[in-house]
């Protein structure tokens, strides 16, 4: 078996995965909406401000602007090929360079397997199989949000001091390359950096083969691969002072010890997220670990258990909780469950759980090919091909002939990545937008409100926080701003008002539909939009039409 070839047509479904309908679906809050407008600003910055990141021409330290700057240069060779140049980059755009860089870590976690098990292919493929078919991995890698290149960082860390031999040479090579995959993680999220790379040299450590001269050598490569986050980190700490520390403590360290921005969590959240995620290959997972901990002694099985305790350790005591963070439990996930999936294909065909388990799956699969029967038809074809592939995967993993086990394997990886393809195609896959209002219809009445051109300048309002939403300032192209909440407060002499009919921000007169009072405020009705919302032009304390309805 070429094992290369295998990790590179794998990764090439990964990227069919990462990039099908990548545009069909609007940007979601918050984190898209975020990355989408600090990018483009971004892309429209002179040298050498697009160093430094803003948002809505604000200082933004939230994140470092690795992924943002690869984003602005999608949106930067967008314009050069389209001519577009004002028009609002479309949804693949932004999400273009997050898909690419995450589709990575596939072929990654097949290489990382191959250096813990050189003798074991088959390990490696399962591994990478498993990260190309879990759905959070998928899922996330899709979207405009730093966690799915996080993750390739991460790989590419732990490959570079595997690399790492008492060869000069490959001693000097791979402490580069960990170097590099260090500078994307102080580029991407900073604090991260630092359970990662002390996991990785205590496990490098541990494995006992590197003389002092090899260290040494890993040592300068390291610190070259990481002179070019650092050297980022120390510019900002020259250019913004005290403030640069937020991504570093409060963007960072600060959710370890506090709950930030009412995001509450318990070690049970990122555990259901497993448990949720892991499909199909959740069974291998107490199977998998077992075999580590008979391996512990060896590096394969040191390094699979010792980052899966370090990920563990990194997320489960997290004061502040949010579904992608278990992300960085996947990892590890895939090298801890890749060795036992292969012995599946091995001779003698395995016993116990393990050789039971192909019949879970046909139990499974034939779970999915009912739903498939029952459930509504905007959904029924998407279980069908997964429990088509189960059940024809786990019948021919029950045979005794090692070409009908790896045939059923493929079965099985052809029925999952075919539902997952399904999916990705689907309105389905960003299902965080089907539990909110769309922002659509309101953004495209606050960005058209200064069209009648003698009211370009006003700002536009809404009730409460609704205007807050990242994603609806970016298809508005323009910060919302909210209606005085508390007595007191100054209004604005004159403004617009979007919001939605029969909200209860204010009240209509009596006999006129057309005319609407606020707490300070008298507001006509300008112009209607799609489900029900409104726009109107208002003026603080006006007892009189605030403008001749057009």
């Amino acid at each position: 078996m070429n094992v290369r070839r295998v990790l590179l047509g794998l990764w090439a479904v990964a990227l069919m995965l990462a990039l099908a309908g990548l545009g069909h679906l609007p940007l979601r809050d918050w984190d898209e909406g975020i990355v989408a407008r600090v990018a483009l600003e971004t892309s429209q910055a002179a040298w050498p401000d697009t160093l430094l990141s803003t948002f809505w021409g604000s200082t933004y330290l939230n994140k470092p602007p690795g992924l943002h700057w690869l984003i602005a240069g999608v949106i930067q060779l967008w314009r050069s090929l389209s001519g577009e140049a004002t028009a609002l980059p479309p949804e693949w755009v932004i999400r273009l360079a997050p898909a690419l860089v995450s589709s990575l870590l596939v072929p990654l976690i097949g290489a990382i397997q191959l250096r813990l098990r050189p003798g074991q292919p088959l390990a490696a493929v399962a591994s990478a199989s498993i990260a190309l078919t879990l759905m959070p991995l998928v899922r996330h890698g899709r979207l405009a949000m730093l966690d799915g290149a996080q993750l390739t960082a991460m790989a590419l860390l732990w490959l570079g001091l595997l690399m790492a031999a008492p060869r000069p040479r490959t001693a000097l090579a791979g402490g580069l390359i960990a170097g590099v995959g260090g500078s994307a993680l102080l580029l991407l999220k900073a604090p991260v950096v630092i359970p990662v790379l002390a996991t990785g040299l205590l496990l490098r450590w541990l494995d006992r083969d590197l003389d002092r001269r090899a260290w040494w050598r890993l040592a300068l490569g390291l610190g070259l691969g990481l002179s070019l986050g650092l050297a980022w980190h120390g510019w900002h700490g020259l250019q913004r002072g005290p403030e640069a520390l937020l991504m570093w403590g409060g963007q960072g360290l600060l959710r370890f010890t506090s709950t930030v921005e009412e995001h509450y969590g318990s070690p049970l959240e990122p555990l259901l997220e497993v448990l949720e995620g892991g499909w199909p290959w959740l069974p291998l997972w107490p199977i998998g670990l077992g075999l580590a901990w008979r391996e512990r002694k060896q590096p394969a099985g040191r390094w699979s258990l010792g980052l899966s305790l370090a990920a563990t350790l990194t997320v489960l005591p997290m004061k502040t909780q949010l579904p992608w963070y278990s992300l960085l439990l996947w990892p590890p996930f895939c090298l801890i469950c890749g060795p036992a999936l292969a012995r599946l294909l091995e001779a003698p065909r395995p016993r116990g759980l393990l050789g039971r388990l192909p019949w879970f799956w046909v139990a499974l699969g034939t779970l999915l090919l009912l739903a498939s029967l029952l459930i509504s038809p905007p959904l029924r074809w998407l279980p069908l091909p997964a429990g088509l592939g189960l059940v024809g995967g786990g019948i021919n993993l029950t045979r005794p002939g090692l070409a009908r086990r790896r045939l059923g394997l493929g079965l099985l990886l052809l029925g999952w990545s075919t539902s997952l393809l399904l999916f990705v195609l689907s309105p389905f896959w960003n299902w965080e937008l089907n539990e909110s209002w769309s922002v659509l219809p309101a953004a495209e009445l606050a960005r058209n409100a200064g069209a009648t051109g003698t009211t370009a300048e006003l700002q536009v309002f809404m009730p409460g926080k609704e205007g807050r939403r990242p994603s609806l300032r970016w298809y508005a192209q323009q910060k919302l701003f909210d209606l005085p909440a508390k007595p007191g407060e100054p209004w604005p002499k004159r403004f617009k008002l979007v919001m939605r009919a029969g909200d209860k921000a204010g009240r209509l007169e009596p006999g006129n539909p057309g005319r609407l009072r606020l707490q300070d405020a008298s507001c006509d009705l300008e112009a209607r939009g799609d489900d029900s919302w409104q726009r109107w032009i208002c003026a603080a304390g006006a007892e009189e039409p605030a403008a001749q309805i057009p």
